[in-house]
């Protein structure tokens, strides 16, 4: 199974881990605390954690194509729910 991170700077981390866990929990399972979370896509899981300085979230997929999917996905809802600042948000093959 291929795998990749992104380490975002953000001091809001837990307001966007629990964002995006409550948004996606209607479609697919999830399961978070206020420091981490997981949600289980059909393209493959996805593992948040945050703390008072960033958000890490790994992604993995079978393939390369389905894990660009992801990354994909997650990226722009976070994007999506951080409108207010600017996160520099760069995957990095694990």
């Amino acid at each position: 199974m291929l795998q990749a991170t992104a380490e975002i700077a953000t001091a809001s981390a837990s307001r966007y881990l629990q964002q995006l866990c409550k948004h996606f929990a209607h479609k697919i399972e999830t399961e978070f605390t206020p420091t981490e979370g997981h949600m289980t896509f059909p393209l493959g899981p996805v593992s948040l954690a945050a703390d008072a300085e960033r958000l890490t979230i790994v992604v993995a997929a079978e393939d390369a194509e389905r894990l660009a999917e992801l990354e994909d996905v997650v990226a722009r809802h976070l994007v999506r729910f951080a409108f207010r600042e600017e996160l520099a948000l760069d995957w990095r093959a694990a």
